[in-house]
């Protein structure tokens, strides 16, 4: 009987052990962070790197700025829904600067006609700007909800 106990003590040392090491090395797992930060020197933005799964949770989706006639003038536009306000009146969008890679800049905007801005100074005439996102993009450039 002795001889039982004793192998029974080395199992469950063993067996403690093992769940032990388990246990650390869940804690080695790092977490990969859905958005990455990219300092813009010279600039307040940054630029907001994505994952690939980021990007398809948060169904991210972009348009053109056009050029179109408005009253008669050759006038770039945006989408309204690209068009982030600021607390002080400040007007952005975020631009696709790159493959998952997109980047406020300041837009100013002369009106609004229906779901187009109509853009007095912005990203050139082609450049691609988010339509769909844009307020998860503002918040991962900012730190809301960190």
């Amino acid at each position: 009987m002795k001889h039982s106990n004793r192998w029974l003590i080395v199992i469950l040392l063993i067996a403690i052990a093992l769940l032990s090491a388990c246990g650390g090395s869940a804690e080695a797992v790092s977490k990969v962070e859905p958005a990455q930060l990219e300092a813009i020197e010279g600039t307040e933005f940054n630029r907001v790197v994505l994952t690939e799964r980021a990007a398809q949770r948060l169904d991210i989706q972009t348009a053109p700025v056009r050029e179109e006639e408005v009253n008669g003038t050759q006038r770039a536009v945006a989408p309204y829904a690209a068009v982030l306000y600021g607390l002080n009146g400040e007007t952005w969008v975020f631009v696709n600067s790159g493959p998952l890679t997109y980047q406020r800049q300041a837009v100013t905007v002369d009106h609004i006609e229906g779901d187009m801005a109509v853009l007095l100074d912005g990203p050139s005439v082609g450049t691609e700007v988010v339509t769909v996102g844009v307020a998860e993009l503002y918040g991962a450039d900012t730190g809301v909800g960190q």
